[in-house]
């Protein structure tokens, strides 16, 4: 079997067609740092069902990726994704990325303009700005420290930490990933020209509402901001309500 599927795209790439003919373009989701596309199916579903042709993105080291190599940084990964297929043919394109999903979708958006494809809007949930990664403290390598990590965060079934072997696949992707985060830095004058609707928790302890009002730097077009009930993985509990917001773009 081929590599790409029918429509030139890599077949890792998840893809929700939308019921009928697509009155809303297409999106595109970034998952957040150890996550694994197959996370993202309830998003993929609502939004087909919003009427938008959904692409949900697989990172290196997990699911049908876990032996393509991870790369070095941010802009790597960034580069790895937009390089899976012809992006023009769909575009304009929405991109919606969670957490750490969300400054690869900045960096997928920066290459995405330099290469002449149209992206209308960046939906950034639960993210800190591009500008103020660098500033914070690195996230955790060790394993225990990524447990507590994953545990303080929410949004993995705790009994799924019982199981060695989920556990060891686990580590390897997000030991990926925040290798490429701990690396990242970007200056506060670097903008697209995509629109930023910025999306969070109420109740997040990680991201607050002041965090998320950074984003506005970041864009030359308009900035929103939208909170809901709930903490850092808030949209499990409102995907149809994210994806009603993406479509009604």
């Amino acid at each position: 079997m081929s590599d790409v599927d029918q429509l030139g795209f890599q077949r890792w790439i998840k893809r929700y067609p939308a019921a009928g003919q697509s009155d809303s373009g297409s999106t595109v989701v970034f998952p957040h740092a150890g996550g694994a596309a197959l996370a993202y199916r309830s998003l993929g579903t609502a939004l087909a069902e919003a009427g938008t042709d959904a692409y949900v993105m697989q990172y290196p080291q997990r699911g049908d990726r876990l032996g393509h190599a991870a790369p070095a940084t941010v802009a790597d990964l960034a580069r790895d994704l937009f390089d899976a297929g012809d992006w023009a043919a769909l575009s304009p394109l929405r991109l919606f990325g969670h957490c750490m999903g969300a400054v690869v979708a900045f960096e997928f958006a920066r290459l995405a303009e330099r290469r002449g494809v149209a992206v209308d809007a960046l939906w950034v949930s639960a993210s800190e700005a591009p500008s103020t990664v660098a500033a914070r403290p690195d996230l955790p390598m060790a394993q225990d420290e990524i447990l507590a990590e994953i545990v303080d965060l929410g949004g993995t079934d705790p009994r799924l930490l019982d199981d060695d072997d989920f556990v060891e696949l686990l580590l390897m992707a997000v030991r990926a990933d925040y290798a490429a985060f701990n690396r990242y830095g970007c200056g506060p004058d670097v903008a697209i020209a995509a629109d930023v609707h910025a999306l969070g928790g109420e109740t997040d302890h990680r991201v607050s509402e002041d965090m998320l009002r950074h984003w506005e730097t970041h864009t030359r077009g308009a900035f929103t901001l939208s909170m809901f009930d709930g903490g850092h993985f808030y949209v499990n509990d409102h995907v149809a309500d994210v994806a009603e917001l993406i479509s009604d773009l």
